[in-house]
């Protein structure tokens, strides 16, 4: 999600009936004294840098006319605080003397209350100011004793309520008194940045020095008794674009010892403790899919699943005081029917639920499953096997990871228009919440009236492609799932291409993201591919081959994201086994490599080496997942190549996010020595209720954002290096938010991790299959095969097996010249007692007869042989 499509509006005073005893009463008749030179609280009182870091709602847009900051409030609001100017991280000394002040003016004239408080329930207040503000600018001031202490309080102009429409003018506000505010410093530990979650034993180790020093440095590795076990020399790099530090690096590859609690010495300093192991990243797996579940609407937690902490019941099934989604209407005008939409995933930190973001989330799960048909290290697809996540469905025969996918897929098709309505077949772009909630706020005491927002052609294409996905991949497990999700997907298809130019509008943010986006180009383009690479069908393959992003360059090198999905298209086209023609195939495998080749460019300029570019512009809202999906693209390039640079790249990125940057803290909630917790949720609000939980462990939080659009880090971080543009702290929702798009990127990338064990050399194979399919029978309805198996090295093979995937339904009904079972999608054949031994340059072959109902049936991508990969041919 990109910031400026993503922005979230505090409301931040819902609760205006605090009864308030203060020292100090109104302006003229103070008992509090405020010297002239007490220090000013408050960040950019007269405007003169612009708007941030102070924020609205329910207003239209900010902006700073003739030095002043004005607004217009819309009239009809039912309560001054529906509609507020604010900014937050205000600090209060317990016991000091401060005054507030500031002039304003509201035309045609209007009642507007100032109010410094608690910025969360139960927004408690410390002082207001109530003004009868006129066309005029008039001055008010008012001078009172803080009660408490809050490094972070809040004021807020709260500016609703008025009958007709305001123009509300703010100049001059200041808060004088108390302490001079102390600089932020973050907590970043040693000067040696590491993995703090560890290092592959064969894979890249490098840490990153922070220092003064500008000639290499000595560096050391001790094992957890402290014992030298490896040492050498720095690389001084100078001073790093994203950081402004000066740094040097450290490359300590060779070492490949397994153990627990290394530590990397040097200039000095002792890094935080870290694992050598191949074993690293396989709980990561498991735990940021487990995120998924605990984001699930319309269901129960179960804490015997997810911990007793996470346990909650189910949010918006119409349970008061939930107004339910059960039976969601439109928005006013919009549609004369309400919808089914129960289940999918809270998006983020809020309780909407978006078709766009929905969208990349579900295919990058669907995605990382499909990949072990085709990927040599996947074992399979054991490690997402049924059994593998702490879910409900764990047991029932199905892949756990397509489990988690199904129950976001089922509300997708929910949010499909009925047929016989205007836009029959198109999807509802968002549910959400009539108005923005506080935090913190569970989902099934969220009071707020819900809506289905208009159709658009984007969430249409979204619902496509997953749906196209869906039906490929389910076909296997529930038949009649799979063919409900391929008939919603040509229906969404066919009406997408009736309205191609149905956007969601940009300023529909009350009460949730808004998701917009005016070219819908990329998302016909991963539609039809999709489509194309279920069904087989010319027609897809002519949409796709048509669109300019089928030749064009997809991979950018700030990442993909929600709102550029060419890349899924592009990335699928590329593994999926398919009908396409052989030279677009290679064109396509080709600019996978051709962009991770790039991203190995830029990661080894990077001194915290990361496939990102150092400038402010690549740090942006999410970027954390960005930096995922580029790691993702370096995995898929491994996956195709079997080179191990690629590899190896994939892996270094993850060291970014698992502390090896600027501020020394892992991304990953529980991952880490130092490592998010408080990021911003209403349900995870244990920063502002300790009764609540954190994040659960294997959440990533959105990361370093230069633009700071948020006010909280806004007025905490003004003026930063971009990967300092990051607070731990809820209240920062464009640095700290909790996100499924980015978790699903994390899943993806953490399940590539943990499949390479201990990132060992390549072996070159030793084996060549030939799959042979000699077409369907009469009426389709089956086909016949035959496998090859050719010994190219140097020994005998005495007792083979053979694995590989079907795309789809294909079944095998019976075969010949080896035992042949199948479980889902995968196909295992074991040698008979005649055909055990192939010599080498030998061969031994096995056939089958499959059945099918149709669509796409390429030869399989993958063949091993006694779990190696085979050369196709």
């Amino acid at each position: 999600m990109t910031p400026s499509r993503r922005r979230r509006r505090r409301l931040a005073a819902l609760a205006a009936a605090t009864t308030l005893a203060l020292t100090g009463t109104t302006a003229g008749m103070a008992h509090a004294e405020v010297p002239p030179d007490a220090p000013e609280q408050l960040k950019n009182g007269d405007f003169g840098a612009g708007v941030a870091p102070w924020f609205s709602y329910g207003t239209g847009p900010l902006g700073v006319t003739d030095g002043r900051l004005c607004a217009t409030v819309p009239g009809g609001l039912a309560n001054p605080w529906d509609a507020g100017i604010g900014q937050d991280a205000v600090p209060l000394k317990a016991g000091a003397e401060y005054e507030l002040a500031f002039d304003l003016s509201a035309a045609p004239g209007a009642n507007v209350k100032a109010v410094l408080q608690l910025g969360a329930a139960p927004y408690t207040q410390y002082a207001s100011v109530d003004a009868a503000a006129t066309s005029g600018s008039q001055h008010f001031a008012k001078t009172f004793t803080a009660g408490e202490d809050n490094p972070g309080a809040q004021l807020i102009f709260q500016v609703g309520g008025a009958a007709a429409e305001q123009t509300v003018c703010l100049d001059n506000v200041s808060l004088r008194g108390g302490e001079p505010p102390e600089p932020y410093e973050p907590d970043t530990g040693p000067r040696v940045r590491v993995n703090q979650v560890g290092y592959l034993p064969g894979g890249p180790k490098n840490a990153t020095v922070v220092t003064e020093a500008t000639g290499p440095l000595d560096w050391q590795l001790r094992s957890a008794a402290g014992t030298v076990v490896a040492g050498g020399r720095s690389t001084p790099r100078g001073v790093d674009e994203a950081s402004g530090q000066n740094v040097q690096t450290v490359d300590f590859s060779a070492y490949r010892t397994p153990g627990t609690g290394y530590t990397l010495v040097a200039d000095g300093e002792t890094s935080h403790p870290f694992d050598i192991s191949g074993t690293l990243y396989d709980k990561l797996r498991a735990d940021a899919l487990q995120f998924f579940y605990i984001q699930r609407s319309g269901i129960a937690i179960d804490g015997d699943l997810v911990g007793d902490e996470y346990a909650r019941p189910a949010g918006h099934l119409g349970v008061a005081p939930n107004q339910g989604d059960t039976s969601v209407p439109c928005q006013p005008g919009v549609c004369d029917y309400s919808l089914d939409v129960r289940g999918g995933w809270y998006d983020a930190g809020d309780h909407g639920k978006y078709v766009v973001n929905g969208g990349i989330a579900t295919y990058q799960l669907l995605n990382a499953f499909e990949r072990t048909k085709t990927a040599a290290t996947a074992d399979g697809g054991a490690g997402l096997a049924d059994g593998s996540l702490r879910v409900p469905e764990r047991g029932n025969g199905v892949p756990d990871v397509l489990d988690e996918a199904r129950w976001e897929l089922e509300f997708l098709l929910r949010m499909q228009v009925p047929a016989g309505k205007p836009l029959a077949g198109m999807a509802h772009h968002k549910i959400h919440d009539r108005n923005w909630t506080g935090l913190p706020l569970d989902p099934a005491a969220d009071p707020q009236p819900r809506e289905l927002h208009p159709p658009s052609t984007a969430a249409t294409l979204n619902l496509a492609a997953v749906a196209a996905q869906c039906a490929r991949l389910f076909a296997p497990y529930d038949a009649p799932f799979a063919t409900r999700c391929g008939t919603a997907a040509r229906t969404a298809y066919a009406a997408a291409k009736a309205h191609p130019a149905i956007y969601a509008s940009p300023t529909d943010g009350t009460g949730g993201g808004t998701y917009d986006d005016v070219d819908v180009s990329d998302e016909f383009y991963w539609a039809a591919a999709e489509l194309f690479l279920t069904t087989g069908e010319a027609a897809y393959l002519t949409d796709l081959t048509a669109s300019k992003h089928h030749t064009g360059a997809v991979f950018g090198d700030q990442g993909f994201g929600w709102q550029g999905v060419a890349a899924l298209g592009r990335l699928d086209l590329a593994t999926v086994p398919s009908g396409l023609p052989t030279a677009d195939r290679s064109r396509v495998r080709d600019s996978v490599t051709a962009a991770a080749d790039r991203y190995l460019e830029i990661l080894r300029g990077q001194a915290y080496g990361l496939p990102m570019p150092g400038d402010a512009a690549s740090y942006f809202w999410g970027a954390n997942g960005n930096i995922a999906n580029n790691a993702a693209v370096l995995g898929t390039a491994f996956d195709l190549t079997r080179d191990a640079k690629y590899r190896d790249g994939a892996v270094q990125a993850a060291d970014y996010l698992f502390g090896r940057n600027a501020l020394n803290i892992s991304y990953v909630t529980g991952w880490g020595e130092h490592a998010a917790r408080n990021q911003h949720s209403r349900m995870y609000g244990n920063q502002f209720d300790p009764a609540l939980p954190n994040p659960p462990a294997g959440s990533l939080a959105g990361g370093a954002n230069a633009a700071l659009q948020d006010p909280f880090s806004a007025n905490l971080l003004a003026g930063c290096e971009p990967q300092f543009c990051y607070v731990d702290d809820i209240n920062s929702y464009s640095t700290n938010e909790v996100a499924i798009n980015w978790n699903s990127a994390l899943a993806w990338l953490a399940s590539f991790l943990a499949d390479q064990d201990d990132a060992a050399a390549v072996p070159a194979p030793t084996c060549a299959v030939t799959y042979t399919n000699y077409g369907t029978w009469q009426g389709g309805t089956g086909f016949t095969a035959q496998v090859t198996i050719r010994n190219t090295g140097p020994d005998a093979v005495n007792g083979w097996t053979a694995r590989f995937a079907f795309t789809g339904d294909q079944k095998v009904r019976e075969a010949w010249m080896a035992k042949v079972t199948q479980s889902g999608a995968t196909v295992t054949a074991r040698n008979e007692s005649y055909n055990a031994r192939i010599a080498p340059g030998g061969s031994a072959t096995f056939g089958f007869n499959a059945t099918t109902a149709g669509g796409a049936n390429p030869a399989p991508a993958l063949i091993t042989i006694n779990g190696s990969p085979c050369t196709l041919s």
